[in-house]
């Protein structure tokens, strides 16, 4: 299986949980890449896609560069493997709820639990987001 983990990071954060999904993907045997979300131009020749972004601003996805891409993509992820997953630093996860919201209504089938991390992804969280990567592939 061909997978992908799409993400953007502002502190590093996101970035970091985007390192332990790839992991897990494999570790599950899929042949993975780590892409920030300005090098990503077309997603088909992936079966599996991770998108990680952090919560921004009022609870938001960041809007300057990866709310782009995700919109330029998400029309085209029917039938691929994907799961979201993302930091935050404040807040009750209003932007994964309304994240997970847009891609029901794009028709996207979501193959696992999103996953949020509060901070820096260490001990159970890491963990938590190797599981996500070996889940989705």
């Amino acid at each position: 299986m061909k997978a992908a983990v799409v993400y953007w990071s502002g502190t590093g954060n996101t970035a970091a949980m985007a390192e332990l999904v790839l992991e897990g993907m494999q570790s599950a045997g899929a042949q993975a890449e780590l892409l920030e979300c300005n090098s990503v131009t077309d997603l088909s020749a992936y079966d599996a896609i991770a998108f990680g972004c952090p919560a921004m601003g009022s609870e938001q996805l960041e809007d300057s560069e990866f709310e782009p891409v995700f919109d330029s993509v998400k029309k085209k992820l029917s039938g691929k493997n994907v799961a979201l997953f993302g930091s935050y630093g404040w807040g009750d996860g209003e932007w994964m709820r309304n994240w997970e919201a847009d891609c029901k209504a794009c028709g996207i089938k979501l193959a696992c639990e999103s996953v949020t991390v509060n901070g820096f992804p260490e001990g159970a969280d890491a963990e938590v987001c190797r599981e996500l990567g070996k889940a989705l592939v």
